[in-house]
């Protein structure tokens, strides 16, 4: 077995992936190619994937799904914690009889995948990291209570929007909650010592301007801390700065998230 090997599927599947107290939405591409796995946004659904997906094409295996209480499939539970969200990677990996993937996260998705990557180097062929996973120590006090003060204002309104898979199905403290321990898990001091003891290929494609609920010139200074990361770890590289910004990333420039995968799957193959 060469060391992208995994045991092949040979069709399309979608259904039900049970984790803990709940069952995830999952769908997977099959085939032969590398297996690639795809961890959304905070928020987001897999839907979001569609257009890296194809443009990617055949050649590769396609497996996305929706986090709990995400999308219209997901089951709630009783656990929206970061490792949960870890958890669940091993989860899906598990159910499609998956030994190595490369994997490629969005936002909150990126920094799962940093998290998975740096625990499990023998399983991962890379890692691509789209416009999320920064060390940088952007939350205070001030910045909680504003977290706390937006999803409460939101809270009027997302019912509504639940049953078509737009927005999570948890409550507006459970959502502040996520964020915020994203914001605690996003802190120099946590972050940095993660990637700098990735042992696997790793691209970033970085974007550009503001994102969900930042002001002003935030958001650049959030992604100026990736200097110091590829600065100190020579397995982690800047393959794209983009000019969509983070919201529309996927959707404006799903090339160069593609050409990232490319990228961190020829790395990998050059360390046979």
């Amino acid at each position: 077995m060469t060391k992208h090997s995994t045991p092949a599927t040979s069709a399309n599947w979608t259904g039900m992936v049970p984790v803990d107290d709940t069952a995830l939405a999952v769908t997977d591409t099959g085939g032969e190619g590398t297996a690639v796995v795809y961890l959304n946004g905070q928020f987001a659904t897999q839907g979001y994937w569609q257009r890296v997906i194809a443009e990617l094409g055949t050649e590769w295996r396609h497996i996305t799904y929706d986090e709990r209480a995400r999308g219209r499939k997901s089951r709630r539970s009783a656990d929206y914690s970061f490792e949960a969200a870890v958890r669940d990677v091993d989860a899906v990996l598990a159910a499609r009889g998956v030994e190595r993937a490369l994997l490629v996260g969005w936002s909150y998705g990126a920094v799962v995948a940093a998290h998975w990557a740096e625990r499990n180097p023998d399983r991962t062929v890379g890692a691509v990291l789209v416009d999320g996973a920064f060390p940088y120590d952007w939350l205070d006090e001030a910045m909680e209570q504003r977290i706390r003060k937006l999803f409460r204002r939101m809270a009027w309104f997302t019912p509504l929007l639940r049953p078509t898979g737009l927005v999570p199905r948890m409550s507006a403290e459970q959502q502040a909650e996520s964020n915020i321990e994203l914001g605690r898990l996003s802190r120099e001091s946590e972050l940095g010592p993660v990637l700098d003891n990735i042992t696997v290929p790793v691209r970033y494609v970085v974007a550009s301007g503001t994102s969900f609920g930042s002001r002003g010139d935030e958001q650049e200074r959030i992604r100026a801390g990736l200097d110091a990361v590829t600065a100190r770890n020579a397995h982690i590289k800047v393959s794209a700065k983009t000019a969509g910004n983070h919201g529309a990333i996927l959707r404006k420039d799903f090339r160069a998230v593609a050409e990232a995968v490319r990228e961190t799957a020829g790395a990998d193959r050059r360390d046979l």
